[in-house]
């Protein structure tokens, strides 16, 4: 166990550039599997999920090598379609293996995936679109088993645009029989990355990023280089972070377009906030206003990944705010510890009602999610005293060196370790 032990009170100052996005170097790195040869990938964060995932690989027969932030991966002795459990369970994002190993060998046998507790995540979208590729499933004792003799191109509508049902069918699909078609796509800016990579490698994918994806299947893909691209919720993180601190902070190498949403939603609270091609800045102002309603959508709604951050700034703005949480039913397992900090928060099932307070205060929480504790640690970095957050191995699951990052734009905070 680690925590993170933070001096409140201190405006933020400085630049700050942005890793390599979390969601997408997950299912980039398992779409290595596809092409049987060697793979490049670039601006890798070093994040505990990564990590992972690279021993996920490793388990699957392929050789991984990391160089700073470049991991160079050989899939071309892959010599198992089987993740054992303990793996599964560390990370829900596992899933994105399932559509990749089936690609790669037209079998696959994982078992049911973990991760934080932020809800309920059924991969029956997911099961379902792969069914409907011809794709054999049985769930036994835990464990999912597939088999595909042939992969085939089908018209696929998801119920709800998942992320993960939408690249398990892209990595299922790019080595099949004929067109498949995903209708109600999700249009995350990691879903496009994804599809660049495997276009990269010689799919044949259009559509990435708006409702309707279309991928031809193709008969083999080839070794490839990649970048992956700038983690929009870590620039909006540190942006907060920045903000709720009355600091002026620069989050470069970074999408504004990709946080138009919160961005949106700041400068209606009067927050001094301006961006350039791959920059974002924020200025302190006299006073935030809180928004009358913040409800998550998935993309290009506002993100339920940034929910949480953002409660914290809300929560010392001067007025009133509503979070209508749509996508996970526990989304709102911060907030107890706000409360421990002054915040004045009243959570009824998926709405949560935030009371702007002038000050909150240091305090001994506890993060039991990822972007629940970067909750905490923006609040603690405006708070007054010290704060101490407990757990602090679960934000290392999103955010690359976290308090090496805030320090360097002024912060008073250390990690301690057990």
């Amino acid at each position: 166990m680690s925590r993170l032990i933070i001096e409140g009170g201190r405006p933020l100052d400085g630049e700050i550039a942005v890793q390599g996005a979390k969601n997408a170097v997950l299912p980039i790195l398992a779409a290595t599997l596809l092409n049987s040869g060697r793979s490049v990938i670039k601006n890798c964060p070093r994040l505990s999920d990564v990590k992972k995932t690279v021993e996920i690989l490793k388990e699957l027969g392929c050789r991984v090598k990391q160089e700073d932030d470049v991991i160079i991966v050989d899939s071309s002795q892959l010599g198992s379609c089987t993740i054992c459990e303990e793996l599964m369970r560390q990370m829900r994002s596992s899933i994105i293996f399932l559509g990749a190993i089936i690609g790669a060998c037209g079998e696959a046998r994982v078992s049911m995936p973990g991760g934080c507790e932020i809800g309920s995540r059924p991969i029956d979208l997911h099961l379902k679109a792969l069914a409907q590729m011809g794709v054999d499933i049985k769930e036994e004792h835990g464990y999912i088993y597939c088999c595909a003799d042939n992969i085939s191109g089908a018209d696929i509508h998801l119920d709800f645009p998942s992320v993960g049902a939408t690249e398990n069918i892209m990595l299922a699909a790019v080595l099949s029989d004929g067109l498949t078609v995903i209708r109600n796509a999700a249009r995350e800016p990691e879903i496009v990355d994804l599809s660049r990579f495997l276009n990269r490698m010689g799919a044949r994918i259009t559509g990435a990023g708006e409702s309707v994806i279309y991928i031809e299947g193709v008969e083999r893909l080839y070794e490839a280089e990649y970048t992956i691209m700038p983690d929009r919720i870590a620039a909006s993180t540190y942006l907060l972070c920045g903000m709720i601190t009355g600091g002026r902070v620069a989050v470069k190498h970074c999408v504004p377009e990709d946080n138009a949403a919160l961005i949106s939603a700041l400068r209606t609270m009067g927050a001094g906030i301006r961006t350039e091609r791959d920059i974002m800045y924020t200025y302190p102002v006299k006073e935030l206003k809180s928004p009358k309603l913040v409800r998550t959508m998935p993309y290009p709604g506002f993100p339920t990944d940034i929910q949480s951050p953002f409660m914290a700034l809300c929560c010392t703005a001067k007025g009133t705010t509503v979070f209508v949480e749509t996508i996970f039913e526990n989304r709102f397992r911060h907030v107890d510890e706000l409360v421990r900090m002054g915040a004045d928060v009243r959570v009824e099932g998926r709405t949560a009602v935030i009371r702007g307070v002038k000050r909150l205060f240091g305090a001994i929480v506890e993060a039991r999610e990822l972007r629940g504790g970067a909750s905490l640690v923006t609040a603690s970095l405006a708070a007054e005293g010290k704060s101490v957050v407990e757990h602090s191995e679960y934000i290392d699951r999103g955010y690359e060196n976290i308090e090496r990052n805030l320090r360097a734009l002024g912060a008073d905070i250390k990690r301690v370790k057990e």
